[in-house]
């Protein structure tokens, strides 16, 4: 079993079956759950995911959503000391704040794995985290 964190955009391909990426997030949650591992993201991504149903009125989605997430996913805070190891990685500039506030959530839980979609993240060593990549790379 791992503790895997997932970057808000593979659950936007899971969800609203968006893109040629769905069916290789619908492949990682199969493999997940033969593995049993542990899905983790932060509560930005639950405020991230809500954005767009929002604006649109979409309420039904906003709680698919929520529904989604806490029943299947450890949502970890952005708490004091996920805040001073966001503070470490923001002085990367080349790291945008919510990458950042997603990538010092995951260290602060000590996660396996972080998938993302973003090829820059994957790039990125950070302490706290084994393994940092791209959805393209994560089949486990």
């Amino acid at each position: 079993m791992s503790r895997i964190f997932w970057d808000t955009n593979l659950f936007i391909y899971l969800m609203e079956d968006a893109g040629p990426h769905a069916q290789q997030v619908v492949r990682l949650v199969e493999r997940m759950w033969e593995r049993n591992d542990q899905l983790c993201t932060s509560t930005l991504t639950l405020g991230e995911l809500l954005v767009k149903p929002l604006e649109k009125g979409n309420r039904d989605l906003c709680d698919k959503y929520e529904e989604v997430l806490s029943q299947h996913a450890v949502l970890i805070p952005l708490d004091d000391k996920a805040a001073r190891i966001y503070a470490s990685l923001r002085c990367d500039r080349s790291l945008r704040a919510p990458d950042a506030i997603q990538l010092a959530c995951a260290s602060r839980a000590q996660v396996d794995l972080f998938i993302t979609n973003d090829e820059r993240l994957s790039q990125k060593d950070v302490p706290g985290i084994q393994f940092v990549t791209s959805l393209e790379r994560a089949f486990l």
